[in-house]
Order: structure tokens, then C-alpha cells, then sequence
């Protein structure tokens, strides 16, 4: 599990961001922290929940999932497997383009997404397919993309409907994130529970 921290500028708090879940190991020393808001999203949302990222939700306060489930390949709460299964079968720079323009709706796409090789991509997705999603979270906050091409909205409302948890729908689609100016705003809007 790859990380990054990175202050927060002006703020008095870090970021941590994960990615790459080719391999659970966190790599990353964390500092204690008081308190720990945790923003899962998509894949992120499955991944906070399993054992291997215990080490990370130590003193969290909050959970945000954002445009995402514990169970994010899954008929009616994620992806459907068909459809991921397809998806992993045809990999390659192409489908990972269309993946890209579907994750914006089709919207211009801000600079470089990733820098990572088809191959780890590929093999990440084979990966997340065999970890062992996880309830053990009970997110407060979730976020839903009025428009996710990517996990399907409706499949998301499927899973949170039935959860005590404050739903907020937003009009963007898997990727919300441009519609904050920056993580500071995103992090006050995670704490309004």
C-alpha cells in the first residue's frame, strides 16, 4: 500500500493519501494523531474495512465514504461482476482511457491521472477482487455521485439506504473531487455529521 503525506498548507492538519492496492503493507510510517478523519474513496471505501489498514483507523473520529461501498464489486452494491470481470479480461491503454473519460462523464480530464503502468492497474484490479470486503466500518458520512458511470449510483443508494448514515448526493459523477476547491473545504464538510 503506497502513501503520500502531505501538510495541509495553511492548515493545522496532514493528509495521507493510499493508493495502489497491488499490496496491503503499509510502507508509510503514521504519526499518532489525536483524531484521524478517514475519506474513503471508491475502492478506498472496501479497503478502509479489512484488516491489513487497522493500523490507519486508529483514533478515527470520522468515516466519509465517498462514490463507493464496502462491497464495490458486487450486483447491486458495486460494480457488477460481469462487468468488472470484462473490464479486467480487456484491459489495456484504451479501455484504461475510456475508464478515465467515464470516471469525468466524459468532461475534460485535469492534467495526468496516474503514472502508473497498465501492468500494475491490471494487476490491482485482479487483486481488489480477492480481498474479503468488510463491514467493520460504520461510515457517518457518504457521498454519492448523482451521475458515477463507475460504481453505479443506483447500486451505492442499494447499500446506504438501509444504514444510519447522512446521505449527500452530489451532482457530479465518480469523480467528485473537482467540485472542491481544496482538501480543506472537503475535510469541513467530512466533520459536519
Amino acid at each position: 500500500l503506497s502513501g503520500i503525506f502531505a501538510q495541509a498548507g495553511q492548515y493545522d492538519y496532514d493528509v495521507l493519501v493510499l493508493f495502489d492496492y497491488n499490496n496491503l503493507n503499509l510502507d508509510t510510517d503514521i504519526p499518532k494523531y489525536k483524531e484521524k478523519y478517514i475519506i474513503a474513496w471508491s475502492m478506498g471505501v472496501m479497503i478502509s474495512g479489512i484488516n491489513e489498514t487497522e493500523k490507519i483507523r486508529e483514533n478515527s473520529v470520522s468515516y466519509t465514504a465517498i462514490c463507493g461501498t464496502p462491497f464495490p464489486i458486487n450486483d447491486n452494491y458495486g460494480i457488477p461482476e460481469r462487468i468488472y470481470d470484462l473490464t479486467v479480461k480487456g484491459f489495456s491503454e484504451l479501455s484504461s482511457k475510456k475508464f478515465i473519460s467515464r470516471m469525468f462523464n466524459g468532461k475534460k480530464i485535469p492534467g495526468v491521472i496516474t503514472k502508473r503502468t497498465l501492468e500494475s492497474q491490471k494487476s490491482e484490479l485482479i487483486k481488489l477482487k480477492k480481498y474479503t470486503p468488510s463491514e467493520k466500518v460504520k461510515f457517518d458520512k457518504v457521498i454519492v455521485g448523482e451521475n458515477d458511470k463507475i460504481i453505479p449510483t443506483k447500486n451505492q443508494t442499494n447499500y446506504w439506504t438501509d444504514k444510519d448514515v447522512n446521505i449527500t448526493f452530489t451532482p457530479t459523477g465518480h469523480y467528485p473531487f473537482l467540485m472542491y476547491n481544496d482538501w480543506a473545504e472537503l475535510v469541513e464538510i467530512c466533520r459536519k455529521v
